[in-house]
């Protein structure tokens, strides 16, 4: 078998928006992804329907997989001939291993492109408002890793040679930032020279603290400093406060789960980090076309109205047409009617303005306002999950309803790097009943947490979450996506 092609690509140092349009293709690409730990979830958005995800981070104490496995797969999957795209934080060849998943790949004679990123030693400091060069105070700057130590537990690092650089840059090593500060003063750095250390640099979670040498360690144990972590020392770090330039937004620091499937979360979970939030996404659900369901042979001579109550509708009806080799001409006479603007935006996606959107975006509301009902034929493609109270209310207004389970919403498991992120959620935003009776499943006997919030967009969705976790803190006013997040940044607030 010809082998497949592996793309080593940096991710960046956290914020989605500084991946490379190569790193945004190289993930398109791929039939599996397998990401890190601080590669951002967003970016697994450019991943192509059904491409495979794999979560083989490391965490500190929490391997998912040691390396020499992680080189074992990469390797194992581009001889089964799959395009491979191991994505990783920063930029791979910076303290990223991305040069022994090379050598691993050029050993087993596996095709290989290294798609850099942008690195954290330097984005995390500009985030925080301190260049690692100035020209009035650093010409240079050193990187170094701070957990990097030898068979003996010394460190190898030359530690003389990190004292003198103009900026220092340290790159992990919370855990030995008392060790680290320690030596730098025993090579003759003064303990005065300004610290800063940046958490989650460029994430909307984004923290920093500052210091001096002889203080930072301290005050990093005062405030419960976690990795990841860039420190930086030097001159540059007292820049900090007067180039501050970082505002993340309303919801920074926020973990807010999104439970809808995958295709569809993307809208949503832009919105979301637009405010400042980090976006857990937990796709509880997959959605399954089911076009061979859908009756094409004469849509216009048979139906007088197509009601279409989901944008996941509106695909599968329309990938059937294009099965059946039709296009939007074969609609005729037939009137459209959509149930919001989400779903009428997917009609006018394919050349379609529906006739007829209800004043709320209900199904009871479209019931009572559908006009021109008696009499007529109405084709409802819907989830075969759908109940028949639409389809009741209107066959009370005197319609003929065909109701038909266009797609189906299948019940998804969360990989345990999700299961984790949805465990520490500050919210959750659930869009459907399905997904709070999925997301009851896909937990198992874990409990969210006490004090997570629970968001629903409508009322259907509300009772499906007070039937499977007991309560919903606030329910959008309406059921759309623009009210779901302003539910969830009032019940954050």
């Amino acid at each position: 078998m010809t082998p497949g092609h592996v793309f080593i690509v940096g991710a960046g140092p956290g914020d989605p928006g500084l991946v490379t349009v190569a790193g945004v293709r190289a993930i398109g690409a791929a039939d599996v992804v397998l990401y890190d730990a601080l590669s951002a979830p967003a970016l697994l958005r450019h991943a192509r329907p059904g491409a495979e995800l794999v979560y083989v981070g490391k965490r500190a104490g929490q391997h998912a997989l040691p390396q020499e496995a992680i080189e074992a797969l990469i390797v194992r999957r581009a001889l089964e001939g799959a395009t491979v795209c191991r994505l990783k934080g920063g930029d791979p060849f910076v303290f990223g291993r991305g040069g022994e998943e090379a050598l691993a790949c050029r050993r087993a004679r596996v095709p290989f492109t290294v798609v850099p990123g942008v690195t954290s030693a330097i984005a995390a400091p500009a985030y925080a408002g301190v260049p690692v060069t100035h020209r009035d105070l650093a010409a240079s700057f050193l990187v170094v890793t701070g957990n990097e130590s030898g068979d003996d537990g010394e460190t190898t690092i030359d530690w003389h040679a990190a004292a003198r650089a103009e900026t220092l840059v340290i790159l992990m090593g919370v855990a030995t930032l008392e060790a680290n500060m320690a030596r730098l003063v025993a090579a003759g750095l003064d303990p005065a020279t300004p610290v800063a250390c940046v958490r989650w640099g460029t994430r909307p979670d984004q923290e920093v603290l500052r210091g001096t040498v002889a203080t930072i360690a301290d005050e990093a144990r005062r405030v419960g400093l976690k990795s990841p972590v860039v420190t930086v020392v030097g001159a540059v770090a007292t820049l900090a406060d007067e180039l501050a330039w970082f505002e993340p937004g309303p919801l920074a620091g926020k973990r807010i789960v999104v439970t809808r499937a995958r295709a569809q979360a993307s809208d949503l979970a832009a919105m979301l980090e637009a405010l400042g939030a980090y976006v857990v996404e937990a796709p509880v659900i997959t959605v399954h076309p089911r076009p061979e369901n859908i009756a094409t042979d004469c849509v216009s001579g048979c139906w007088d109205w197509i009601v279409f109550t989901s944008a996941n509708g509106v695909d599968a009806f329309f990938q059937a047409l294009d099965g059946a080799g039709l296009d939007t001409r074969s609609l005729g006479g037939v009137k459209v009617a959509a149930v919001g603007e989400a779903t009428a935006g997917a009609l006018r996606a394919r050349g379609v303005r529906p006739d007829f959107v209800p004043s709320r975006a209900t199904s009871e509301m479209l019931a009572a306002e559908l006009p021109r009902v008696h009499g007529a034929r109405v084709y409802l493609p819907v989830s075969s999950l759908t109940d028949d109270r639409l389809s009741q209310a209107l066959r009370k207004r005197g319609a003929h309803v065909d109701q038909v389970a266009a797609y189906e919403n299948v019940p998804e498991a969360l990989d345990a790097e999700r299961l984790r992120g949805v465990l520490e959620a500050d919210a959750v935003a659930f869009t459907s009943a399905s997904t709070a009776r999925n997301l009851r499943a896909a937990l198992g006997d874990a409990e969210l947490p006490a004090g997570a919030r629970l968001v629903s967009i409508g009322a259907q969705t509300s009772a499906s979450v007070r039937e499977h976790f007991g309560r919903v803190d606030r329910e959008a006013v309406e059921p759309t996506l623009d009210a779901l997040v302003a539910a969830i940044r009032e019940v954050l607030a």
